[in-house]
């Protein structure tokens, strides 16, 4: 069972390197089990969704890019469509929609207008991205012809400046105090601060990651924002006793047991295989005590967890499903 099953929109961050768009692809493809269909959006401009996916670079519209992971009971899987949001042409939409500009509006593009308005006041970019993304969540059997969507997934900037880029009254407000550009803002807060959308935390157990988490956190709140849970990314396996990996950490493993090991099985190397071994084990016992250390702190934030394990072979279409899986059997999809 999901932990979250109000939600229409998760948003996913985190600090930069720790993979928050491998996570928002990978909870994209867990959300479309039992047939759900879910829309994986993104903002910054990389492409990102279009390299995991191996697809082409994505346009601003909505595309089909996979099938969702297959549900639990067996179920059809749902799918997963992307969506590419850049600002420029989020403003010609939104020109065309509330001041029917049309063609006038492609001419502003031409001009260089359209640009320069949405670089001389970035609280705009943020206006036009955000409103995109609350369309598609708003979005109903009314809108003919476009496709209603049961859950939408935004791989959201990093959490440095995840507060300002939804609290997009208060920036709104600085531009104008009255007009359309005011009032869809307002309208659009109401999403982002009900139970329908989470913000979702993507950390690695470091210091600095889990630090920048726990203030994100406390920022979001402060917002009247709603937070999610925290994804816990790229965990190494825990699969030596307590008692081993201290041995490990104070550099007194047995040489000559390690030795008589390799020796038993066939695998020579002499010495200098036996000293990297107990190097390599040191290491691994000196980043476990770290990884504890801050898993504790992690659960100190009070707000639900959940762990995904680094992958050997990297991160691929079929690393993406696996992940997706983890994630929905801990709750998060």
């Amino acid at each position: 069972m999901s932990d979250w099953p109000r939600v229409r929109l998760h948003v996913v961050t985190g600090k930069g390197g720790t993979g928050k768009s491998t996570v928002a692809a990978a909870l994209a493809l867990a959300l479309a089990s039992h047939g759900k269909n879910v829309l994986l959006c993104e903002v910054e401009g990389r492409q990102g969704i279009a390299r995991m996916f191996d697809v082409d670079p994505l346009p601003f519209e909505e595309r089909r890019i996979a099938a969702g992971l297959t549900g639990a009971d067996g179920a059809s899987p749902g799918a997963v469509h992307a969506l590419h949001i850049d600002p420029e042409a989020a403003l010609l939409e939104y020109l065309s929609l509330y001041y029917r500009l049309g063609r006038a509006g492609r001419a502003l593009d031409k001009f260089g207008v359209v640009e320069f308005a949405t670089t001389i006041a970035p609280g705009v970019r943020d206006v036009l991205l955000t409103g995109k993304i609350y369309e598609a969540v708003q979005r109903n059997a009314r809108n003919k012809g476009a496709i209603e969507y049961d859950a939408v997934v935004l791989d959201a900037p990093p959490t440095g400046r995840i507060t300002q880029f939804l609290n997009v009254s208060e920036v709104a407000g600085g531009l104008a105090k009255v007009g359309p550009i005011k009032n869809q803002s307002d309208t659009m807060m109401t999403l982002f601060r009900s139970p329908r959308t989470a913000i979702h935390f993507v950390t690695v157990l470091e210091e600095m990651p889990v630090q920048e988490t726990a203030d994100g956190i406390e920022e979001v709140r402060a917002a009247g924002l709603p937070v999610g849970g925290v994804v816990v990314n790229l965990t190494r396996p825990r699969d030596l006793r307590v008692k081993d990996l201290g041995v490990a950490r104070r550099g007194e493993l047995d040489r000559d047991g390690v030795a008589a090991d390799l020796a038993r099985v066939g695998v020579a190397g002499g010495d200098t295989m036996v000293d990297g071994l107990l190097h390599e084990a040191q290491e691994h016992a000196v980043r476990r005590a770290l990884e504890d250390s801050q898993r504790k702190l992690v659960k100190e934030l009070d707000v639900p967890s959940y762990e995904l394990s680094r992958l050997p072979q990297g991160i691929d279409l079929g690393g993406l499903y696996e992940l997706a899986a983890s994630l929905r059997q801990q709750g998060l999809a």
